[in-house]
C-alpha cells in the first residue's frame, strides 16, 4: 500500500508556500507574486509520487492584519493548520526572523502536532540565517515550558527541483499508508472560477507591482462554454474613482496586457480557448462587504 498525507503549507506572507508547492506538485496550481497577500484562498495541490500522495494546503500568508479581508486571511491560514496530518512551516531564510516567523514557532511548540517540518528556504541567499531561525525555535519551544515538538528541518531553494527534495523526502518520511484521496491525474482541486480569477489578479499584479496590490480584487461572474471556447466576464474591483485608470492604463496598456498573458495561461491550463471580458468597477470597501468577499470564496473557507 503507498502512503498518504494532508499537509498544511503555512508561515509568514512570501516565505514562498506557493513556489514551493507549485515545485512539489510539479505544475503551477497557486500563483506567485513578490507582492505580499498574493494568495487569499488556501489552494491544494496534489503530489503524485511513486511513494504515495500528498495533499498539500497552500495558505494565505500570515501577515499583520489590515481590516477585514487581512483577518479573514490570518484566520484562514491558522484554520487550514489545524487538522492537518503533517505541519509544514516556510520560512524566509534569507532574511532574520521576523515576528510572524516566531508567532508561528510559538502556535506550533503550544499546539504541538505530531508531524512538523520546519523548511528554511531560500537556502542559495547569502547571507542565510539558519542558527538564528534555530535559536528562535529553541526559545520559542522552552517558553514558558519546553515543548514536546522535534520538527524536522530543511534547507530549501524552491526554485529548483533539486532544492525541493529534501522536502519531498521528508514529508513522505512521515507519511503513513493508505488510499489516495484523489485520482491520479489530479493536480488540485480548487474551484475554476477561483483559479481563474487568480490568474487574472497574478497577472495585475505583475505589472501594477506595489501601486494597488491589496486594494485590488477579482471576481469571475459568469462562465460561457460553446465549441472548445470559454467566454469568462469578470470584475477588477478597486476601492476609489482614481484607482480605475491606474489599473486600466495608458491607451489601456495595462489591462489589455494583463487580459492577454492570463487569457493565454488559462487556455492552456483548461486546454480550450479562454477568452476574458474584464470590466473595471469601482466597489468602495469592497474588502470589507461580506457579500463580495463570499463571492471570492474568502467567506466560505472560514465559516
Amino acid at each position: 500500500m503507498s502512503k498518504v498525507a494532508i499537509v498544511g503549507v503555512v508561515g509568514r506572507t512570501n516565505a514562498g508556500k506557493s513556489t514551493l508547492v507549485n515545485r512539489l506538485v510539479g505544475e503551477k496550481v497557486s500563483i506567485v507574486s513578490p507582492v505580499e497577500q498574493t494568495t487569499r484562498n488556501t489552494v491544494r495541490g496534489i503530489v503524485a509520487d511513486p511513494r504515495g500522495q500528498l495533499v498539500l494546503l497552500d495558505t494565505p500568508g500570515l501577515h499583520k492584519a489590515v481590516g477585514t479581508l487581512g483577518t479573514l486571511l490570518n484566520r484562514m491560514a491558522r484554520r487550514s493548520a489545524a487538522g492537518t496530518d503533517i505541519t509544514c512551516v516556510v520560512f524566509d531564510a534569507s532574511q532574520e526572523p521576523q515576528l510572524e516567523d516566531v508567532g508561528w514557532m510559538q502556535r506550533v511548540a503550544k499546539e504541538a502536532p505530531d508531524r512538523v517540518v520546519f523548511v528554511l528556504n531560500k537556502c542559495d541567499a547569502k547571507p542565510f540565517f539558519s542558527s538564528m531561525f534555530r535559536e528562535a525555535w529553541k526559545e520559542a519551544s522552552t517558553t514558558p515550558q519546553p515543548s514536546p515538538v522535534k520538527p524536522v528541518w530543511v534547507d530549501c531553494c524552491a526554485l529548483t527541483d533539486d532544492g525541493a527534495k529534501g522536502v519531498m523526502d521528508a514529508l513522505f518520511d512521515f507519511a503513513q499508508e493508505g488510499e489516495p484521496l484523489f485520482p491520479e491525474d489530479v493536480v488540485t482541486d480548487y474551484p475554476r472560477k477561483l483559479a481563474i480569477a487568480d490568474t487574472v489578479r497574478e497577472k495585475f499584479l505583475s505589472k501594477l507591482h506595489q501601486e494597488l496590490p491589496h486594494e485590488l480584487g477579482v471576481r469571475v461572474k459568469e462562465i460561457a462554454e460553446g465549441n472548445g471556447r470559454w467566454a469568462v466576464a469578470v470584475d477588477v474591483l478597486v476601492n476609489r474613482p482614481s484607482q480605475k485608470p491606474i489599473v486600466i492604463g495608458r491607451s489601456a496598456q495595462t489591462i489589455k496586457g494583463a487580459r492577454k498573458a492570463a487569457e493565454k495561461e488559462l487556455s492552456e491550463v483548461f486546454g480550450v480557448k479562454v477568452s476574458l471580458e474584464l470590466w473595471v468597477k469601482v466597489e468602495p470597501n469592497w474588502m470589507k462587504n461580506p457579500k463580495i468577499l463570499e463571492e471570492m470564496g474568502y467567506m466560505g473557507a472560514v465559516i
